[in-house]
């Protein structure tokens, strides 16, 4: 059994690695044999060890102490050198960790059961899908200082309905009669969603 460091792993059918080992000694495309259903590729300079028997040499696994993550009994963790990590905590927490870009790609469905649900989005959030539908049973709470629904017609249109036009249309300032331009339900309230 040898300590070497890696020069390279190339990725293929065969995964073949090449490294130095202890002085005046390389290994250079061997198999770099790994876990069913786990596969990295170390950076040069990350530690591998490798077995060799006669002329038959593979390496069975590779740590890298440059960016290996610090963390307690009990706890596993996916890392790179990058900082990106997925981390299985102590009190059944996971903890996941990206730079840049989360993406999850589910051919079918998606179903997520838990107590709360919280998204904080600093620019934006967006939703798109043919259907949407959600069932608050308590109460439904928009924060916001306008509400506009897009409809087929193309047009944005304010969450208002036939009680809004009514209280607008048969309002009066005093003796005055009511407004000359009445709301409409195309023009003022959206036929899409209506308040409940």
């Amino acid at each position: 059994m040898i300590r070497g460091i890696v020069i390279a792993v190339i990725e293929g059918f065969i995964k073949l690695f090449s490294a130095s080992g202890r002085t005046d000694e390389s290994f250079d495309q061997r198999e770099y044999f790994q876990h069913y259903g786990f596969t990295s590729r170390p950076l040069p300079g990350a530690e591998i060890i490798i077995i060799r028997e006669g002329n038959h040499i593979l390496a069975i696994g590779s740590d890298d102490r440059r960016y290996r993550l610090s963390i307690v009994e009990g706890e596993v963790a996916l890392y790179t050198d990058e900082g990106d990590k997925i981390h299985l905590m102590r009190n059944k927490t996971i903890h996941i960790v990206s730079g840049n870009k989360l993406i999850a790609d589910i051919a079918n469905e998606v179903d997520i059961n838990t107590k709360a649900a919280k998204v904080v989005a600093t620019t934006s959030c967006d939703v798109t899908s043919p259907a949407v539908t959600i069932n608050a049973a308590v109460s439904c709470i928009i924060n916001s200082p306008s509400v506009l629904l897009g409809g087929s017609s193309g047009t944005p249109r304010f969450l208002v309905d036939e009680r809004m036009i009514a209280l607008y249309n048969g309002h009066t300032h005093g003796a005055s009669p009511v407004p000359s331009q009445q709301m409409s339900l195309a023009n003022e309230c959206t036929v899409i969603a209506k308040g409940g």
